[in-house]
């Protein structure tokens, strides 16, 4: 008998929004681990990566990763402005309390990284070590406005292989270093079936309306007294070296305010690298166990 690799946690929000988390290696010791996804992302990116950190020989480590409302298996909410960073990091610190976990490190990819930095501000003492992913306090508007851009003409593929040719015309040129198994990841946590023998994006469409409100003739507002509540956590950035989000700038600049920052750069991959790829869960799980060793 296969062991059960996780469990389905469900809590509710403070508005009494029903919320998802997946719950890995629960009775394993040290600081468990947070995994944050990105704006339209859910908790299957993570799986793969979450396998690897809660099963792993040396020090294996309770794994939470969480669906948004609006994303995976947390419900839709009717109000769509509550799609906001501030009302997720809340979601967040509610979800932690329910599963009675004052602290741990916390990987957050893209809008994770956001809410990392909303925790940051607001609740600091949850933070021990932080991972972010293609993330920072400057987000260069091209690169949001190609993510806009593809979300208003999200695709619906009838097939799993369809989905795949799709993710590789767009996303191909940035992550030329993807294998076959690495797409099909890719595509499978993205899409979900639509009761009608196809498949759909699985979140919520009004997502794109903040998007929609988004003047990029205007310079975007950036983070940095966000990013300095940071200044004392251990961190980790990784950033995909064809990522059109974060800047090779952005990362210097994050380094001279953060100078003990570790930096990873991925090759072959763009916004943003896949965490269970090449050495990454390697690299993830060694700088999480030194920010252990730091803090006892």
């Amino acid at each position: 008998m296969a062991a059960v690799e996780y469990r389905d946690f469900f809590y509710s929000a403070q508005d009494g929004l029903k919320l998802h988390a997946r719950l890995y290696g629960e009775e394993n010791p040290g600081l468990p681990v947070i995994c944050l996804p990105g704006l339209t992302r859910n908790v299957r990116d993570f799986h793969a990566l979450a396998l690897l950190l809660s099963q792993r020989e040396k020090s294996p480590r309770k794994v939470i990763s969480f669906d948004y409302r609006g994303r995976g298996q947390s419900a839709y909410d009717t109000e769509w402005r509550h799609y906001d960073v501030a009302v997720e990091a809340g979601d967040i610190m509610g979800g932690l309390a329910a599963l009675g976990i004052e602290h741990g490190a916390f990987i957050g990819t893209s809008r994770g990284g956001l809410i990392i930095m909303a925790l940051a501000a607001s609740r600091p003492a949850l933070l021990k070590a932080v991972v972010l992913n293609d993330i920072g306090p400057v987000i260069e508007g091209d690169g949001l406005a190609q993510i806009r851009a593809y979300l208003q003409r999200a695709p619906k593929p009838a097939t799993l292989d369809e989905a795949i040719q799709i993710q590789k015309a767009v996303h191909g040129e940035a992550f030329n270093a993807l294998s076959e198994e690495d797409w099909r990841r890719f595509a499978d946590a993205l899409y979900r079936e639509n009761g009608k023998g196809g498949l759909a994006p699985d979140y919520d469409p009004n997502l794109i309306k903040p998007l929609k409100a988004i003047d990029f003739d205007r310079p975007l507002p950036t983070a940095w007294p966000m990013f300095e509540g940071l200044g004392a956590v251990p961190l980790l950035v990784i950033r995909g070296e064809n990522s059109r989000l974060l800047s090779a700038e952005t990362v210097e600049e994050m380094r001279r305010r953060h100078p003990a920052m570790e930096t990873i750069t991925v090759p072959g991959q763009g916004h943003a690298p896949l965490l269970e790829t090449g050495m990454l869960p390697e690299a993830i799980a060694a700088f999480i166990e030194k920010a252990q060793r730091r803090k006892g």
